[in-house]
């Protein structure tokens, strides 16, 4: 039987380089690859690129990454609650490509699906569409977005099985499907690792054919981006 398990973190993670582009799941700080985040820093691999919706905050997530200055671009649709993050951007020390948010989530399907490109009317007359390809369809104006290419995807989900197929709990699901298999390598971190067989085929949300690596994660914090409550 087919098995895509590995056993830690850093057999995981075996074959990133410096320089590489990598692809990393979660919106916030919910449903981030914790643990791969975490081997980055101590791999200390420098002059990356990551596609991600956000960056984590000061201290925790990709905000890790940035306090070590790892990160060369950051391809994501806002900067979110990161002070470094927007620090290094408006002094020049990273470089950004702020993206409309569906546009990123598309551009991760396109990779997935084997698609080049993708056509969108986000964005058409603003600086996201500057020396793109535009085209008309029904009459209105599109913008001609080219599919992600990136060397690792990283993501996180609740459950998974040995062969791959993953299950993901609630809003943490966010970007983590439609990165899975748009990198040359998926590497998938779970909550809960169980045999092949053992997941109800109707509730698998992505099919281990787009995953090459899956683990079970050693820790998982969850932390809240920002905590309200209700007065009593």
């Amino acid at each position: 039987m087919i098995t895509k398990t590995v056993k830690n973190v850093q057999e995981a993670l075996k074959g990133v380089e410096n320089g590489m582009t990598f692809m990393l799941g979660g919106f916030g700080l919910c449903g981030i690859p914790e643990n791969a985040i975490a081997e980055l820093v101590k791999l200390n691999i420098k002059d990356i690129t990551c596609i991600s919706n956000n960056a984590g905050v000061d201290d925790f997530g990709l905000g890790l990454l940035l306090q070590k200055k790892q990160i060369k671009k950051m391809i994501s649709s806002y900067v979110g609650e990161n002070a470094e993050f927007e620090r290094q951007m408006l002094s020049g020390e990273l470089d950004v490509e702020l993206t409309p948010q569906g546009t990123l989530a598309a551009k991760c399907q396109a990779a997935q699906q084997g698609f080049p490109a993708i056509y969108t009317p986000a964005g058409y007359g603003t600086e996201v569409a500057l020396n793109k390809e535009t085209r008309m369809f029904d009459g209105k104006m599109h913008v001609l977005e080219e599919a992600y290419k990136a060397d690792f995807a990283f993501v996180k989900a609740w459950k998974g099985d040995t062969a791959g197929n993953l299950i993901f709990k609630g809003t943490a699901r966010n970007f983590n499907p439609c990165m899975c298999g748009a990198a040359k390598i998926t590497v998938a971190e779970v909550e809960e690792l169980v045999p092949a067989g053992e997941l109800d085929p109707n509730h698998i949300h992505i099919p281990g054919i787009f995953v090459q690596r899956i683990f079970k994660g050693a820790h998982f914090e969850k932390r809240i981006e920002q905590r309200t409550v209700r007065q009593k």
